[in-house]
């Protein structure tokens, strides 16, 4: 260079350093005009390297950047040729300490740029790498230098990424960023922008958190998107899962910008999509035409005469790919998009709960995908249920519902798959039995068979539809909600229901009510329509249940009981027996979950299984339980249930009707259990109206230890016997003659009891119903002689033993029962050192009432009524004095005796 030239761009002056690059910018110009590049290439090397390399002279950098600037100028269409001169050291100078030099390298760059247009994107990773840096300047000056390139860079890429091919692609001294594409022998013409290159550059600077910077990345890829031919959401999941986070941003602008430039690629995902699907419904349609085309041509080929050597020529199928050939290219019908690892970011991101904002935008993208591609959602099942279910619980509203969205499109899709599709090659179904499925999600008709899976409880009934045969079940039936045009290959869906049960069974932990019912209500679905793959991890899942009993949410052990009761319903009867004795051993150890939640159990489970089937079972089990203390506890639990529970009402109509072969197997089954607990016997003979049997029991209460328990059940017994449960025995009150055993039972609770409101309650019922009594009760002359009629079946006593019901054994079962209670509680008591402070609390009538004999009522002669009690208050004397309703109902007991001596 001319030394005034050196001088005028070492120059502190702005101005002078101006002057002096005009004056190379006219040699340059007239060297390239006359073709002296060696000469040119030599300026350009005292540039680079006395100037613009200049660490320690400032004021020389900002020359050689400017002379620099000015040389591009002069090139013109020549420039291309010297860019790999030209560009290294201006990109060296965005990272000088001094802000002035940085500026001028930004302004160097921009005239550069604005010069070579195209040819820029050679270098295009350098520069993005350094304008990246640049926006986050703490200086303002050298931050609007920087945009202003920014946005000469974004038009450049916006008019040529695409398609522009550098002139020097088939240069040997080529030395760009994009080199290594270009020496690639496969590649015949490159593009000088390389997206594929930039990449891996975006997938690192995507993790900034600087919102200057984020900010302008958002700007680049809502950009490099608006660009057709470059497809950049072919690479979404290599930037997806940090472009999330800029959602949590502090920064407004950034958020804002963040969640339109996802909005684009959702909804350029949801373009491509249905382009693919229209494509694709087109060539089945297209397939379709033409197999009728070509059968319409085959039905008229027997009616043509042929000789020998003749031959047919049909233009359909030239046709057919003609119409393939000259078929229009649709925008986005050849992107492939991952949605495998798209999921992949989506379900790490909802592991977030602290970034809302992402979350929200996760469940909003899955939802989205749900409709887009559900196949490929469902193997993330698992892993969606352990963060989704958790989000249904948030306390912010919005993220509840989008969680609660995703969970019913979810639901959905899941309930409509095929249940389990079986092949030829798969043995026939087990049971030789398919169960009809009815839901309020799906309506299947016509399954296909299900090897050893086919037995699935309806959400919606509690009992089977079972269809019994040993014929394999037809093939013609498939699920309403099956798309038509996929195969049973392609219904074999990859949903790993081990996976999906352990994240729920996890879910049981969570402090949400919400999450657990939603867990549990998950479980039941996937139980009917796989219940061998939900139950593959043997008891553990059903560990789980059981434990789940006493979560404090009446609506998840609801629930729990459903899906236990469901499982039960599919299973063998001896995994239903072990059910019982696993839930009646987790009642025994905890006896707070008996006591909280003892009811709900037995009611519920009653309403899933039959009142029938778990009472039964639970009899027999009871019946050898060696724990006294505990059966007693779990047949006082049973019989209250019994009484009041609405639910039980049917099973309460068959016990009262003992003329029945199945209410007398039902009452026997019961009362060998229920001889555990003495007054709970007692209340399950009053219930079936064994009223004499009842009285019987009575008398061997008077050998029991009477402790404050046993009176607390009997005063909670008189307060049931007022509740509408026994109406009809209030009622049968008004016939003594008819229900002379009943007086009996109720003048003996009353003895048994203290003085207590239960005791005035009794007491004034009985007083209510006694003058009635009189009216009723016939004539002394008359009664001899009307015993014989009107007894002849006293209290039902002899068509009961005619029937089957061995009454003696049974009260031999409970006196039995009974003694075994005595002995172990008094060998409890000695080991102990101690008495228990009620077992000595007896009820007697004299000092003869420690004899066991004395303290039994006598069976047959002795009134109902004593005469003389000493201990309640004092009754209304009325009736006492009239002819004596004592008197009339010892009459009562002789001619039922006289009788039964007579047979």
């Amino acid at each position: 260079m001319d030394p005034n030239i050196q001088r005028a761009l070492n120059d502190k002056l702005y101005d002078k350093r101006k002057v002096g690059a005009l004056e190379l910018e006219r040699i340059i110009r007239e060297h390239s005009s006359a073709g002296d590049h060696q000469r040119v290439s030599d300026i350009l090397d005292q540039l680079c390297n006395d100037y613009a390399y200049a660490v320690h002279q400032p004021h020389a950098r900002n020359g050689g950047l400017i002379g620099l600037a000015a040389a591009a100028i002069a090139l013109g269409q020549e420039l291309p040729r010297y860019l790999a001169k030209i560009v290294p050291p201006v990109l060296a100078c965005f990272t000088d300490q001094d802000a002035r030099v940085r500026y001028y390298a930004c302004e160097a760059m921009y005239n550069i740029a604005k010069v070579a247009k195209g040819e820029i994107l050679v270098y295009f990773n350098s520069i993005f790498d350094q304008l990246c840096k640049l926006g986050a300047d703490s200086e303002l000056s050298v931050k609007n230098g920087a945009e202003l390139l920014d946005r000469l860079v974004k038009d450049i890429v916006s008019e040529s990424a695409a398609s522009y091919v550098s002139v020097l692609e088939s240069s040997s001294d080529f030395n760009g960023d994009d080199k290594s594409d270009f020496d690639d022998p496969s590649s015949q013409f490159p593009t000088a922008f390389s997206l594929p290159r930039f990449i891996p550059l975006l997938r690192e600077r995507i993790w900034v958190i600087n919102p200057f910077t984020r900010n302008f990345l958002v700007g680049w890829l809502t950009l490099l998107d608006s660009i057709p031919d470059l497809e950049l959401v072919t690479y979404l999941p290599d930037f997806l899962s940090g472009l999330l986070r800029f959602l949590g941003d502090p920064n407004a602008d950034v958020r804002t910008s963040t969640q339109t430039c996802l909005d684009k690629f959702l909804n350029e995902i949801k373009r491509i999509s249905r382009v693919k699907k229209g494509i694709s419904d087109t060539k089945r349609m297209r397939e379709g035409g033409k197999r009728k085309r070509q059968d319409s041509a085959d039905s008229e080929i027997p009616r043509v005469d042929l000789e020998e050597g003749d031959e047919i020529h049909s233009d359909i199928g030239d046709e057919d790919d003609q119409d393939d050939l000259d078929e229009d290219w649709i925008p986005g019908q050849d992107v492939e998009i991952n949605y495998k690892e798209i999921l992949e970011i989506l379900t790490s991101s909802l592991d977030s709960p602290l970034e809302e904002d992402c979350l929200l935008e996760s469940l909003r993208w899955i939802v989205d995908f749900l409709d887009i591609c559900p196949e490929e959602v469902l193997p993330f099942t698992p892993k969606i249920l352990a963060h989704m279910l958790p989000a249904m619980a948030s306390p912010n509203e919005i993220i509840h519902q989008a969680a609660t969205r995703v969970n019913g499109a979810l639901m959905d899709y899941v309930v409509s798959l095929a249940d389990e599709p079986t092949f030829n090659n798969q043995p026939a179904v087990s049971q030789g039995q398919v169960q009809a499925q009815s839901t309020s999600r799906l309506l299947l008709s016509g399954e296909k068979a299900e090897g050893g899976n086919s037995n699935r409880a309806s959400l919606t009934s509690s009992r089977d539809l079972e269809v019994p045969g040993p014929a394999p079940v037809p093939q013609q039936g498939r699920s309403m909600s099956t798309p038509t045009g996929i195969n049973t290959s392609q219904q074999q869906t990859d949903l790993d229901y081990g996976a999906a049960v352990g994240s729920l069974t996890l879910l049981f932990l969570n402090d949400h009510e919400a999450t657990r019912v939603a867990a549990m209500t998950w479980l039941i679905m996937l139980h009917r329509k796989a219940p061998a793959k939900v139950l593959s991890n043997g008891d553990g899942i059903f560990s789980a249940l059981l434990k789940t009993l006493s979560d404090p949410s009446d609506a998840v052990v609801t629930k729990d009981l459903q899906l236990m009761s469901q499982i039960s319903r599919t299973s063998e009867d001896s995994h239903f027996a072990s059910f019982m004795m696993n839930l009646l051993q987790l009642f025994a150890t905890d006896r707070k979950l008996l006591e909280a939640r003892g009811n709900l159990v037995i009611r519920q489970l009653s309403i899933n299984l039959g009142p029938d089937r778990i009472y039964r079972t639970m009899a027999e089990i009871l019946e050898r339980e060696d724990d006294m203390e505990f059966a007693s506890i779990m047949v006082q639990n049973l019989n209250n249930n019994l009484i009041t529970a609405p639910q039980l009402s049917d099973m309460r109509k068959r016990l009262r009707n003992l003329d029945s072969k199945d209410g007398q197997t039902l009452f026997v089954h019961l009362f060998r259990a229920w001889c555990y607990n003495a007054v709970a016997t007692f209340s399950l003979c009053l219930l079936a109206q064994a009223y004499e049997q009842a009285y019987h029991l009575l008398q061997i209460f008077g050998e029991l230890d009477m402790t404050v328990n046993l009176l607390i059940q009997v005063d909670k017994l008189v307060q049931l016997i007022e509740s509408p449960v026994f109406t009809y025995l209030r009622l049968q009150l008004l016939e003594p003659e008819k229900y002379p055993y009943l007086y009996k039972c109720m003048y003996g609770i009353l003895m048994l009891l203290p003085q207590s409101s239960a005791f005035a309650a009794l007491k004034n019922r009985l007083n209510s119903v006694s003058s009635i009594g009189y009216l009723h009760v016939a004539p002394k002359s008359t009664a001899s002689t009307s015993n014989a009629s009107s007894y002849d079946r006293p209290n039902r006593l002899k068509g009961r033993e005619e029937s089957g019901i061995r009454w003696v054994e049974l009260l031999d079962k409970f006196r039995n029962v009974q003694e075994r209670a005595r002995r172990a509680s008094s060998l409890m008591n000695e080991s102990d050192g101690m008495l228990m402070g009620v077992s000595d609390l007896r009820i007697g009538d004299g000092p003869a009432d420690h004899k066991g004999k004395d303290a039994r009522p006598v069976p047959v002669d002795a009134p109902p009524l004593p005469p003389k009690d000493p201990t309640p208050a004092p009754p209304a004397p009325a009736p006492v004095k009239k002819s004596g309703l004592g008197r009339q109902f010892g009459r009562l007991g002789g001619a039922v005796a006289g009788k039964n001596r007579r047979n």
